[in-house]
């Protein structure tokens, strides 16, 4: 069986977004319109946050709160 992903801030936002689609609606709350932009699968969660600058360590806190929310565990 193979080990579950492990969430990074050195992930793309795109494969955030994939990995853990609960994710989408805390990118869309920080007024980061990343689904679907095609720089999606380039920025790293830390680039995507220093580009829109918003706090790395709130949107970090609340990804890993949508990945560990009900729908959102591996």
């Amino acid at each position: 069986m193979a080990e579950p992903r492990r969430f990074s801030t050195d992930m793309t936002i795109e494969e955030v977004m994939d990995a853990w689609p609960d994710t989408v609606s805390v990118v869309l709350h920080h007024g980061m319109f990343c689904v679907g932009c095609p720089i999606a699968g380039f920025h790293t969660v830390v680039d995507a946050a220093h580009e829109h600058a918003v706090d790395l360590e709130r949107f970090t806190t609340d990804l890993q709160g949508a990945i560990e929310g009900p729908g959102g565990k591996s």
